[in-house]
């Protein structure tokens, strides 16, 4: 049982959940964590934040932490999450610290980890980092003499070496094409306007002034409706919004409608499938993608593999088949053959450069991607019930019975809410009425069985 970490990292609201002893805690874990795993050698570790207020206080609880156990900290200041990832693989680091809450309000704040080799870190090792944190008063014994702690440096010009490295995946330029980008007051606001400049595009850049509390308010990746009337007031060929820590991508359509990252998936992955580079041309998404996206993919020559929702499973699935593409409907895409992680801006820039070269606009892209007929019913149950809704003998037999009837132009999925005592029913099929009827004969049962 997790104490400390959840799905991506450690993170609450700031000042309240995750506070600056959990930080300073943190801080010595990862100090004594990373020295007794190379006691001879000098410790370096990246670190990079978005730009929430609260970043700054959470930060200087980590450098203490850290720098108290002898480990060198180059700061990048504010730069996307999987700048930091791929600066700890390219710099050799011992291991990369992201301080950002992703798309979660201003209020909230996280703490992302990277492993030496740009991957986030594996469930054991998150759980002997919390052992070392309520460890606290003994580890913080063996922090090093005032002679030997560790360096803090402002390391800008480390920036440079990622947004100059993101620029070199691009062949070409997009000289003529008219971009409206969205950096949802975060990570992405400097960076997402130079290397479009930079590879000559034209572009109109909207919500680039965070003050330390407006990031992800009304904009960015979870509210593109304004990204959308802009791109349709401008006439731009499509938009392009980022996440808080620009780890997401959505897109806008000229005509305004937005584009999810199944969608973005199909695109990337059909241009590399046509190039010869879709790794045996199957893609990653998780259980919640639309089935038509599936049959799209079917037709096209593509697989695909589902990992449960979460980018961590959806890597986990790439890594044991060989894949190169993987994602998530919300826009957290993995392209491997170029970064660790999920990174909105190199996937902004990988889709503009799909549209050059296919010379399709992004509209035309998906006009054959039709979703099926989804229904989603939350029910809430009795929270001592939530999780054994799988052991339930007459929920299981209506589920068998129902995905029998919808033989293969159907699914259904049932999850439990994470944080709520919610079950969640979800239908899907190539007929509306048809989804509508199994989605409330299960969800009835449901409601008997648990409630």
């Amino acid at each position: 049982m997790r104490k400390y970490f959840g799905t991506d990292g450690i993170r609450g609201e700031a000042n309240k959940e995750l506070t600056v002893d959990i930080a300073l805690r943190l801080g010595y874990a990862i100090g004594y964590y990373l020295r007794k795993k190379n006691p001879n050698k000098k410790l370096k570790v990246i670190m990079g934040t978005d730009t929430r207020i609260s970043g700054y206080m959470l930060r200087s609880a980590l450098f203490a932490g850290m720098t108290s156990m002898g480990v060198d900290i180059d700061f990048v200041g504010v730069i996307p999450t999987p700048g930091v990832a791929y600066l700890t693989r390219r710099l050799s680091a011992d291991a990369g610290i992201m301080i950002s809450a992703s798309h979660n309000p201003a209020k909230d704040n996280g703490i992302k980890i990277f492993a030496s080799n740009g991957y986030k870190l594996p469930d054991e090792l998150e759980l002997e980092l919390e052992d070392l944190m309520d460890r606290f008063e003994e580890i913080s014994k063996e922090c090093m003499p005032g002679d030997k702690v560790g360096k803090f440096k402002y390391a800008d010009n480390e920036y440079y070496l990622y947004r100059d490295y993101l620029v070199s995946t691009v062949k070409g330029d997009f000289s003529g094409i008219k971009i409206i980008l969205d950096t949802a007051n975060g990570a992405a606001y400097r960076i997402a306007r130079e290397v479009f400049l930079a590879l000559g595009a034209e572009i109109v850049v909207i919500n680039d002034a965070p003050n330390g509390t407006n990031i992800n308010v009304k904009c960015g990746s979870t509210n593109p409706e304004i990204l959308a009337k802009v791109v349709t007031g401008y006439e731009a060929d499509l938009g392009l919004a980022y996440d808080g820590d620009a780890d997401r991508l959505m897109a806008v359509d000229k005509n305004g409608n937005v584009i999810d990252g199944d969608k973005i998936i199909a695109i990337l992955a059909k241009e590399l499938k046509s190039k010869g580079e879709l790794n045996d041309n199957r893609v990653v998404t998780t259980v919640m993608s639309n089935m038509g996206f599936e049959n799209y993919l079917d037709n096209n020559g593509i697989g695909l593999i589902r990992a449960n929702v979460g980018d961590r499973y959806v890597l986990e699935k790439m890594k044991v088949n060989g894949l190169n593409i993987g994602g998530e409907q919300s826009g957290h895409i993995i392209l491997l053959d170029y970064n660790t992680t999920g990174d909105g801006v190199l996937t902004s820039l990988k889709l503009v450069e799909a549209l050059r070269d296919s010379e399709k606009t992004l509209d035309e892209h998906v006009l054959n991607i039709r979703d099926w007929p989804q229904v989603l019913i939350n029910i809430r149950v009795s929270n001592d019930k939530k999780n054994l809704w799988n052991q339930n003998k007459k929920i299981m037999d209506i589920i068998q019975k129902k995905e029998g009837e919808m033989s293969g132009l159907g699914r259904v999925l049932v999850r439990t809410s994470g944080t709520e005592p919610i079950v969640r029913v979800m239908v899907e099929g190539k007929d509306q009425e048809m989804v509508d009827s199994v989605a409330f004969e299960i969800s009835e049962i449901v409601k008997q069985e648990l409630s």
